[in-house]
Parts: structure tokens; sequence; C-alpha cells
């Protein structure tokens, strides 16, 4: 039966039981009228009705009679039953509502569309021109905290988009601030600066300024060392509204008044951490200087400012903390971790195995398959080194470290990104390890890194913007304890932060101490106790330490003691200097009445026990004497 029936079935029975309490039958019959109480299950028809006209009317009357009274009663129930269930709704929700408390929130869901971030219309046709549709998630958490004015440090791993997050709100910055206050590009006065640790990132950034300009209608410039200083001057004596540059040439041009401070309001500084790193710190407290003291100034503009990294070290993350007091701190979940599409092997090699041909076995079957690969080096010699050997085994290299110049490396990485120049290699220092943008296949490390940093900053060179690549590492025996333990970061996809080779091994020193430390703690505490055991075995009151008996003769002589390891002194002679005192025979007296109570039992010889502190004691009484 249906929870209906059984509703209906239960209401009429508690009816008929509620009239026939209330009211004795015979009255009941005399008032409704009613021949008979008949039994009716509600949701039956009856098989059949064979009641006369008057039956029918009166039970249509009784029906009539009884029908408010049954309609009051479910209303009650139904009341109740309300009540009831909203009683017990309100005691699960205060349940539940600690242990929701106590689980973590859920992380928020990323954005699907650049529109959803406030985006206007021009830079969106600039991102549709450069067919990107997704936001990354760096994107999706730096672009609204730059529209609305914060300074920031955004953090991501490389190949992340990064330049896109402050690069789209910045443009939108900058037109918007022509619409409301009037302001005009001018020369010499740019309202952006991007500075960069190196002249290929200055590159970098400026060509993607250059292809968001086409729709958003603002003009930037690029000043960088390594290049000529008329054509800069030349640009800069120019309307602009931006400038991309690295510190030094920045300064340089300020210092000759071909740039001005004067509308200066967004400050950027891409891979913040390397500057800081690298020595790059005064040049950049240099040029704040003055927009700090503009902005303290009564009435001075203030500024905004933008940091961008990859990696970020607590000392470098203090430092930048106490210049930039107030920034705020955004960093994605892959910070410091592998990057997901990349693939990460060690080649361990043991002292026996070359090096060299462990490179040429690793690189000839990914060259096979067509590969753009780097290959990373710890040393300007070790590059030499690499590139001339590779060069004995028919493999076409490009070389960027140091000592090549500035534009040599410039052609040098177009060789390398070209298909068409047959250089699919490219042998380098950690110069090349930050801020390039570079498709590239396959990393492999020859030198192995001294820090994770540095190793995640190599990586960062492959699998970006979620595509695949492959990492191989060639771990030699000097290089094994920190290599271990990012392999172990990598498996448990842990942060590589504070992994250094000194680090590493300052940890395992600290372990292997504190193991040492425990293990002396447990054999001292070791010793400790069977020498309490054995002292009690052998305490003074409990066994004598020297015994003597008397023979036949009447002279003195040493007994037997009871148990090995007793210690029996001999029999002393009375000193030279000073008489032997007749106050032994009270000692002997009270070591006689001990003796029971320890447990010894006397024998028929008289025994003479002699304690060491009634020993020291004796000494001392023949020290005074002799004093």
């Amino acid at each position: 039966m249906g929870g209906t029936g059984r509703t209906l079935l239960s209401l009429s029975v508690s009816t008929n039981l509620l009239i026939s309490a209330r009211v004795s039958p015979p009255k009941c019959l005399s008032l409704l009228k009613i021949p008979k109480p008949i039994r009716n299950f509600s949701g039956f028809r009856p098989l059949c009705s064979a009641t006369s006209a008057a039956t029918s009317a009166e039970s249509t009357e009784t029906t009539q009679a009884i029908e408010p009274l049954k309609h009051s009663i479910l209303l009650e129930r139904l009341r109740t039953r309300h009540l009831n269930e909203s009683a017990s709704k309100t005691k699960l929700a205060v349940g539940s509502g600690e242990e929701k408390m106590k689980k973590p929130e859920k992380k928020k869901k990323l954005v699907e569309s650049f529109e959803e971030l406030g985006l206007n219309e021009e830079v969106m046709g600039a991102l549709r021109e450069m067919n990107i549709e997704v936001p990354t998630e760096i994107q999706s958490i730096g672009i609204p905290a730059v529209l609305e004015g914060k300074s920031v440090i955004l953090g991501s791993h490389t190949g992340s988009g990064k330049t896109l997050a402050y690069l789209l709100p910045l443009v939108q910055l900058l037109r918007r601030d022509e619409e409301l206050f009037g302001k005009l590009m001018k020369p010499r006065r740019p309202r952006a600066v991007v500075l960069c640790p190196t002249r290929e990132l200055s590159e970098q950034v400026f060509r993607v300024s250059k292809s968001i300009s086409h729709h958003a209608r603002f003009r930037s410039t690029m000043v960088s060392g390594g290049g000529r200083i008329r054509p800069q001057e030349d640009s800069l004596s120019n309307p602009i509204d931006m400038v991309v540059g690295t510190p030094g040439r920045v300064l340089q041009h300020i210092d000759a008044g071909n740039m001005v401070y004067g509308d200066i309001k967004y400050l950027v500084l891409d891979e913040a951490d390397t500057m800081f790193d690298h020595g790059f710190g005064p040049d950049i407290r240099k040029f704040i200087g003055p927009l700090k003291h503009r902005a303290s100034s009564h009435d001075g503009q203030g500024f905004q400012t933008i940091l961008i990294t990859a990696t970020m070290t607590k000392a470098v993350q203090k430092l930048i903390d106490e210049e930039f007091q107030g920034i705020v701190h955004l960093r994605t979940s892959t910070l410091h971790k592998k990057i997901a599409s990349a693939r990460h092997d060690f080649i361990k090699l043991s002292g026996s195995e070359n090096k060299m041909e462990a490179l040429l076995q690793v690189l000839e079957p990914s060259l096979a398959k067509g590969n753009r690969i780097m290959v990373f080096c710890n040393t300007l010699n070790s590059s030499r080194a690499v590139d001339h050997f590779l060069g004995e085994n028919q493999i076409s290299t490009v070389n960027y470290h140091g000592e090549v110049p500035a534009q040599q490396r410039v052609e040098n990485l177009k060789k390398f990104k070209s298909d068409d120049a047959d250089c699919p290699t490219l042998v380098c220092t950690d110069l090349a390890a930050r801020g390039l943008d570079l498709d590239v296949d396959h990393v492999i490390m020859f030198d192995f890194p001294s820090n994770s940093i540095d190793y995640l900053h190599r990586t960062g060179r492959t699998a970006r913007m979620g595509a695949k690549g492959n990492v191989t590492s060639l771990v030699t025996k000097k290089d094994n304890i920190l290599a271990t333990r990012i392999e172990e970061a990598i498996r448990k996809n842990e942060s590589l932060e504070s992994l250094t080779a000194d680090n590493v091994r300052r940890d395992i020193a600290r372990e292997r101490m504190i193991t040492e430390q425990k293990t002396k703690n447990e054999k001292f505490v070791k010793v400790s106790k069977e020498r309490n055991r054995a002292k009690s075995s052998t305490s003074p009151a409990a066994k004598p330490s020297s015994v003597h008996s008397k023979d036949e003769s009447g002279k003195a002589s040493p007994a037997k003691t009871q148990k090995s390891g007793v210690r029996v002194s001999k029999s002393t002679k009375p000193s030279r200097n000073v008489p032997r005192k007749p106050s032994s025979e009270p000692k002997k007296q009270v070591a006689s009445r001990r003796q029971p109570r320890n447990g010894i039992k006397p024998s028929g010889q008289k025994l003479n026990v002699v304690g060491f502190r009634g020993r020291s004691s004796q000494s001392d009484k023949r020290r005074s004497v002799s004093g």
C-alpha cells in the first residue's frame, strides 16, 4: 500500500477512535443518526453497493459532519511532522557545520575565458590574433589584481604565460588613463617601464608588446645593453607609452636626459628573483629612489609595482618585502614544482664511465627524432669542451654563454629557432636558463646544477604552455646526493624551493650527528643501568669489602669471599706517623650488627668489615693529625 493509502487509513482509524472516546456510542448514533458504524478503508472500492437511498443520505450527512474534524486532525499531524523535520534538519546543520569548518576550502574554479577577467575589446582583439582563447592559472589570478591597481608579485613556473599576465592589464590601464585623465603620449616621458635582466628577455617582451599594440593602439620601445645608443635616443625622442629595457641602459638614458621620471606610473620587474640575486639590486634601488621620493611628497603621484618571478628563495623574498612594503604575493600551485608535462630522467654515472660518451648516447637518438635540444654546462670551459666534442662527432651546434658577444648570441638563437639553419643543438650555460621563450623538445644537463632553483630554470626551457618535453640529467658521484633529493621531490610532487648541494650535505650531516648522539645516549643509558645493577649487588652494606679471619695461631688471615667481584681490601698496616687508634672494636660491633639485617649469615668466626666511607674518614683523621 502506498504512503497516501497508509496516511488516510491511519486518519480514518484515529478519527473513529477519537469519536468513540469523546462521545458514548448511543449519543453518537443518535446525534449523527448513524444506524451502525461501518469500517471503510480508504483507497479501496466496495465490492457491491446494496444500500437504500435513505442509508446513502444518512451516510452523506455523516461524512459532511466528520469531514471538518478529519481535516483539522490532518492539519495538526502535518504541522507536528513539519516541526519534527525542521528540528532534525537544524541538528544536522549544526553538526555538519563544525565539520565544514574543519574541512579546507575548495579551490576556486579557474575562469574559462578572458572576457570573465574584465579585459576590453581592444585587448581581446590582440588575443584573438595570437590564437589564445583560455587563460592560464597565473593569468586568471594576475590580470584582475593588476587591473585593480594592486602592487603584486606574480609567481609561477616558466612557460606559464606570465608576460601576458602583466602586459594585457597594463595596456588596458594605459588606455583607461587616457580616457579618464586625458593622458597622452609624450616624448621622453613613458608612463610604464619594464625592466628585464637580459637583452634577450627584453626583446621577447618587446615583441609581445608590439603584437598587442596592433589592436590596443599604444607605442613601446626597447633600450637594452649590447645595442647602439643613438638609435635608442631617437626612439625615446618620439612620443612613447612604454619602455622595455635592462636596468643599466635605462639608467644611462636617464642620466643623459633622454628619459625622465615625470609620468612613470607603472613599473614592472620581469625575472625579479634573477635581478636581485645577480647583482641588479643597486641599479633597481637607484631607479626606484626618485619614484618613492615623488610618491612621498605632498600631492605626489604614486606608482604601481608588478614583480614577475619563476622562483623565489627566502632570502630574495625577504629582500623584496623590505624594498616593496605591502606588496601582495600571488602564486600558482605549480611554483617550485616540476612541470606536469615534462619527463625527468636521471642517469647516474660511475667513475669508470665516460661522460662525453654518455652525452652522445643520449643526444643521438633524440636528434634522430627531430628534436630541438639544449645542452647545459656549469662553466665556460665545460661548454667549450662539449661543443668541440660534438663537432668532432659531426653534430652541428651553436653556443650561448657569457663570452659570446650579445649580437652573436642573438644570431645563434635565430639559427637555433630556425628550421632551415640545421642547428638543432644549443650548447649553453645558465645564461640561457632564464627568460628565453624557446621551443625546446629536450633539455640535457651535461653538468648537474648546484641547486634546485637552477634546475627548475633549466627545465623551464621545455614543456612550455602545456607542451610535452624531456629532461635528462647526467649525474656523477659528487652530484648524487642533491640529484637524489631532487628526484625524490619530483616523484612526490613536492616543492624544490630550498634544495642546494650545501643544504643537503648539511642536512645529511645533521641527521648523521643526531643518529650517532642517539646511539651514544642509548649505550650510556644501558651501561649506567648495568653499573647501577652491579652497585646494588655489591654495595658495602650488602657485602663485605674486606674480610679477615683468625687461624688457630691467633694471627689474622684473609678469608675467602662469598662471591667473585666483591672487593676485598688488604689488611691495613698502621701508619708510621700516626698510631692506630683503638676505635676498631666499636666498628666491629656495628658491622656485626648490620650483617644479619643484610642477609649475610653470621658464622663462627668474627668478621671485620671496613667500608669505603670508613676508610675515607680514617684517612681524614690521619691528615688532621699530621697537619
